[in-house]
C-alpha cells in the first residue's frame, strides 16, 4: 500500500495496550499492525504504553504512564491520565503519518490522535472498542455524573469529526450514530476476529485436559478476562445449581479484577465442580479451547452495543458451542440465533444459565450440531479477511486526503 509520493502508507495508531500486553485489545491491535506491515506493505507506528521496540516491522513509541493496580478507580484514572499526557507529547513529534487511528484505551485517547491528525493534516479514524460513558457503568467503586458528561462530550466530539468511524457490530454502529453523533455515511462495521488456522477444532483429550483432569468430564468454560463486564457471579451460582450432575465441571480460565472475589464466592458455596485456571499462552489456546465441551459468553445488562466480547470469535474457530448470556438485541445474541451456534439466555440469571447448560448436557446431538455450525461461522470472521477490510479503509481515507490536498494546491488555496 503506497502513499501519493510512492512510499509506504504510514499509519499511526494510538492505544495504551499493545504487545506484550495480554489483553484482548492489545493482542488484536498487534495482529492488525503486524499484518498491515507483512501483508499490505504499510509502515506502522504505535503510540502505546508498551516498551519501545521495532517488532515485526512495527515501531512502538512508548508513552510513559503510571502502572498502578487497576482494581481501584484511582489507580486506573492515574494510569489513563499519565499515559494520555505522554501520548499527546509523542503524537505531535511523529514522523508524518498518512492516517491516524485511535482506539479507546483509555477512552479519551482519541483526543491525542485528533491533535496529531490536525498537526499533520492527516485523516483521523476512530476505531471504537468500547463506548463511553456507557462502559464506565462497570466501575463499581466510582460513579460521577461530571466524569460521565466529560466522556460523553469527548466521544461526541471525536465521532463527529473523524473521517471514518469503525464499530465492532451493527448495534454499536447504531449507538454511535444515535448517541455520539457519528455520521452514518462515515460509520462502518468491522468485527473482531480469530486466526482460524491457529485456532481449530481439536480432540478433547489433549495435554491441557489431561494435565487438569478434564478429559473425562463435561467442561463448561469461560476463557478470557475475569473482569467487571462478564457478570460471572451468575456462572458461579449456576455451578451451585448444577452440582448434582457429577461429571460437569465449570472452568474459568483467565485473570482479572473479579477473579479473587469469584474464587471466594465458589469456596463459600463449597463448589467442588468449579475450577479456576490461570491465563493460557496464546499458542496454547487451541488445546485449552478443545478441552471445553461448551463455553459461556456473558455480558452485564445495559452494555449491549457498548461492549462486544471478542472471545466469541476464538470459540467459533475452535468449533465449540456456547451459551450467550446476553440481552436479546446484542450482536452476540443476533449471531447466535442467525447461525445456530448456541443458545441465548437472560443475562445475570443463574437459573436461566444453568438451564441452558443442562440442555446441552442432555442433548449431545444439539451440542454437535452447534459445534459444526460454529466452525463454519468462524470463517466469516477470519483474521486475514478482517485485516483486509482495515487495509482497504486506510487506503481509501489516505487517498481521499491526498486528492483533497491536490485540488486545493491547484486552486492555490491553503489546505486546512
Amino acid at each position: 500500500m503506497r502513499s501519493r509520493e510512492g512510499s509506504a502508507v504510514h499509519i499511526a495508531f494510538f492505544n495504551r495496550s499493545y504487545h506484550p500486553d495480554a489483553s484482548a485489545t492489545g493482542q488484536l491491535l498487534t495482529d492488525l499492525c503486524e499484518d498491515l506491515v507483512r501483508r499490505h506493505g504499510c509502515r506502522v507506528s504505535v503510540v502505546a504504553a508498551a516498551p519501545p521496540q521495532t517488532r515485526r516491522g512495527v515501531r512502538v513509541l512508548r508513552a510513559r504512564g503510571t502502572r498502578f493496580s487497576k482494581a481501584r478507580f484511582a489507580g486506573r484514572a492515574c494510569n489513563y491520565v499519565t499515559y494520555f499526557a505522554s501520548a499527546c507529547w509523542i503524537g505531535l513529534r511523529l514522523d508524518r503519518p498518512d492516517v491516524v487511528v485511535a482506539l479507546t484505551d483509555p477512552p479519551v485517547i482519541g483526543l491525542a490522535a485528533w491533535l496529531a491528525a490536525r498537526r499533520f493534516r492527516a485523516p483521523l479514524v476512530m476505531s471504537y472498542r468500547d463506548l463511553f460513558p456507557e462502559a464506565a457503568a462497570l466501575v463499581d467503586d466510582f460513579h460521577s455524573d461530571a466524569v460521565n458528561a466529560v466522556l460523553q462530550a469527548v466521544n461526541r466530539f471525536l465521532a463527529a469529526r473523524a473521517d471514518r468511524v469503525v464499530a465492532l457490530g451493527d448495534r454499536m454502529r447504531e449507538r454511535l450514530i444515535a448517541d455520539k453523533g457519528a455520521r452514518p455515511e462515515r460509520t462502518i462495521v468491522v468485527p473482531d476476529w480469530a486466526d482460524t488456522t491457529a485456532i481449530a477444532p481439536g480432540p478433547k483429550r489433549n495435554a491441557f485436559s489431561d494435565a487438569h483432569g478434564l478429559a473425562d468430564t463435561f467442561v463448561v468454560m469461560h476463557s478470557g478476562n475475569v473482569g467487571l463486564a462478564q457478570a460471572l457471579d451468575a456462572l458461579v451460582d449456576a455451578a451451585a445449581l448444577l452440582r448434582d450432575l457429577p461429571d460437569v465441571r465449570i472452568v474459568i480460565v483467565g485473570d482479572g479484577v473479579r477473579r479473587c472475589a469469584l474464587q471466594q464466592r465458589a469456596a463459600g458455596l463449597a463448589l467442588e465442580n468449579m475450577v479456576f485456571l490461570p491465563p493460557q499462552p496464546r499458542a496454547s489456546l487451541s488445546l485449552s479451547f478443545a478441552a471445553a465441551d461448551l463455553f459461556v459468553v456473558s455480558l452485564r445488562r445495559g452494555l449491549t452495543g457498548a461492549v462486544v466480547p471478542s472471545k466469541l470469535y476464538g470459540i467459533l474457530a475452535a468449533g465449540r458451542p456456547y451459551v450467550a448470556a446476553m440481552e436479546d438485541d446484542s450482536e452476540v445474541a443476533a449471531l447466535t440465533r442467525t447461525r445456530g451456534t448456541g443458545l441465548v439466555c437472560e443475562p445475570e440469571n443463574p437459573r436461566a444459565l444453568a438451564g441452558a447448560i443442562a440442555a446441552f448436557y442432555r442433548d449431545r446431538t444439539l451440542l454437535a450440531a452447534c459445534a459444526a455450525r460454529a466452525r463454519a461461522a468462524s470463517l466469516d470472521f477470519d483474521r486475514a479477511a478482517q485485516v483486509d477490510k482495515y487495509a482497504t479503509l486506510f487506503r481509501e481515507v489516505a487517498a481521499a486526503r491526498h486528492q483533497h490536498r491536490a485540488r486545493h494546491a491547484v486552486a492555490g488555496e491553503v489546505t486546512p
